[in-house]
């Protein structure tokens, strides 16, 4: 296929482009400062200079190409208004261009922070697709309000695959979030996956020609507790302090759907799996 991926300078997209062009697609990356993408350039994905921001500019970007994969979002630091900007109507520019091009396929990553914050008798139970959304933070809200714009499109073909927190492949994702969430209680779950497997859940939706629904959680088979998961970098527990900040970020996950649906199977099917191989490989990992 030819596939424009958006966010291809971001963690989730840079890796997913390259993985995708190993694959033997050829892609297209969308980027507002193509300075900003020389390693991108180097491994032959083609950079189409645009902003979400700008809908005259993502004509060009979408000119040609069968699918689609959104992966681009304004998430740490970002303000109510401003995740309302590039998430919802950066999106509604995006579907609205794919749709007018006649793109076949759109993928759209969100987050399976929709579900919100879950009731006190229900925390750390797994929630499937067809559960109900009330996010309480910007980030999901403004995911989800994409997620609705992009269903609600007729004559695009859109996937949508909920993300949880995504490690690995040299990503500082972990230890990113470690000083965030140092006052969150240390046996709250959060489900996860690889770098890897978000590639490889991606290249599913993508390969799928009728799938059985729009849809899909993407994670782990095991969801750690933040304890495990700050001393998979070396890092001391959480300390618990402050709970309530802590709900809006509850995010366990059931991935039966992607493994029944469309044969998914993580190659990193929990976290220890991973630091082994990253350790045995001294911080890389190739997808096999």
């Amino acid at each position: 296929m030819k596939i424009l991926v958006t966010g291809a300078t971001g963690k989730v997209g840079s890796r997913l482009a390259k993985r995708l062009a190993q694959r033997g697609h050829h892609v297209r990356a969308l980027v507002r400062d193509p300075t900003r993408a020389v390693d991108l350039r180097s491994v032959d994905i083609e950079l189409a200079k645009g902003d979400l921001l700008a809908p005259d500019s993502l004509a060009t970007a979408v000119r040609d190409v069968d699918a689609v994969v959104h992966c681009a979002a304004f998430f740490r630091g970002a303000t109510a208004e401003q995740a309302h900007e590039v998430n919802d109507l950066g999106t509604q520019h995006l579907g609205n261009a794919a749709r007018v091009a006649g793109v076949k396929r759109f993928v759209f990553t969100s987050t399976g922070l929709v579900y919100g914050p879950r009731a006190p008798g229900r925390r750390g139970e797994p929630t499937h697709e067809d559960e109900a959304c009330e996010p309480t933070a910007a980030y999901p809200v403004s995911k989800l309000a994409a997620e609705r714009f992009l269903l609600g499109l007729d004559g695009l073909d859109v996937r949508v695959v909920r993300l949880p927190f995504v490690y690995g492949d040299g990503d500082p994702h972990i230890e990113e979030v470690v000083p965030m969430m140092r006052d969150f209680p240390p046996t709250q779950r959060m489900s996860i996956a690889h770098h890897v497997d978000v590639a490889q859940a991606i290249a599913r939706l993508l390969d799928a020609a009728s799938p059985a629904h729009r849809i899909y959680n993407l994670t782990d088979d095991e969801a750690p507790d933040l304890a495990t998961l700050f001393a998979s970098v070396s890092a001391p527990p959480p300390d618990g302090t402050n709970p309530e900040r802590a709900r809006a970020f509850e995010a366990v996950m059931d991935g039966r759907r992607m493994r029944e649906d469309l044969g998914f199977s993580p190659e990193f099917p929990r976290l220890v799996a991973s630091v082994s191989v990253t350790k045995i490989a001294a911080g890389t990992h190739v997808a096999r």
